[in-house]
């Protein structure tokens, strides 16, 4: 309810009798009216797949780093030759074009990379990259510098490559995101010169940009802030069980399931053999970040 108390000039205002709090509320709780989404009107069917009719599954390109310039200080990565091997040879399966580059300058992998999404697209289902390397912030490392994480997917967004433009564009990168498994300890990065045990070792430091735009989806070997493992004869843990569900699952399961089936497999393992005797025991668990509009399946080819 409201009554009129006379203003300064003579005339009559309305005043609000309600509580102080009372105004606040209700000054604070309005009702307003949002734009018409005329998108809200088209029905969403929730089983809605890809389409994977193509003449082409795609490219798959893969950037395997094993060792760097000496200037850089880091590790050799023993293991991540099996790595490629695997990934090769499951994505092969599933009817990707595999191009492999070992050990790639800065400037080569981009040149690589940008190649890549110049090409035409239009015959083919998606697009796949894999980075094997060590990390650090939002880069990966070449053999002689560090690449911007974000540099690498711009290159296929709608505006840049656009014959991939509403399809799955994959990025899987076996590196580290931080400096700890469950808890601090000291990184266990020696190995032995005679590599005759299956060690476990880390990747060096962090990967956490996120791409803008649709249909995308990252892949990262762990979850953002721990270390990521890899065996020095075996490979690293995530592409070691990432390869086992495409062997088993990957022409039949949804990829986001089977990338729910891989992050439990390899949370299910922990650290045994390890110069670091502080990183006995310790655990990994790995994540993806799916901008992804629809289910991806990877069919056999007819």
């Amino acid at each position: 309810m409201s009554k009129k108390a006379e203003d300064s000039c003579g005339g009559s205002v309305a005043t609000d009798s309600r509580p102080a709090t009372d105004r606040a509320a209700y000054t604070e709780n309005l009702t307003e009216t949002d734009a018409f989404i005329r998108s809200s009107l088209v029905p969403l069917d929730p089983a809605e797949e890809y389409k994977m009719g193509n003449k082409r599954r795609g490219l798959a390109l893969i950037f395997n780093q094993e060792r760097f310039f000496w200037h850089l200080r880091l590790n050799d990565r023993h293991g991540t030759n099996a790595d490629r091997y695997n990934l090769e040879k499951r994505l092969m399966a599933l009817n990707f074009e595999v191009r492999s580059y070992e050990n790639y300058r800065q400037e080569e992998v981009l040149n690589k990379i940008h190649e890549a999404a110049e090409e035409d697209h239009s015959d083919a289902d998606c697009f796949l990259l894999v980075f094997l390397s060590h990390g650090e912030n939002d880069h990966v490392y070449s053999y002689d510098g560090k690449i911007s994480v974000q540099d690498i997917t711009a290159m296929f967004k709608g505006d840049k490559c656009k014959s991939l433009v509403g399809k799955p564009k994959i990025f899987i990168l076996q590196a580290c995101r931080g400096d700890k498994h469950d808890d601090p300890v000291t990184p266990c990065d020696t190995v032995d010169n005679d590599m005759k045990t299956n060690e476990v070792v880390v990747d060096a430091s962090a990967v956490h940009t996120l791409p803008a735009g649709a249909d995308f989806i990252m892949c990262y070997s762990v979850a953002e802030g721990y270390y990521s493992h890899r065996e020095t004869i075996n490979g690293s843990w995530y592409i070691q069980d990432l390869c086992e569900m495409l062997q088993r699952f990957g022409n039949s399961l949804e990829f986001t399931e089977l990338l729910t089936l891989v992050n439990r497999k390899v949370s299910m393992r922990s650290v045994g053999n390890c110069n670091d005797r502080s990183a006995i025991g310790k655990k990994q668990v790995p994540c993806f970040a799916s901008m992804l509009t629809k289910k991806l399946y990877f069919r056999p080819k007819k």
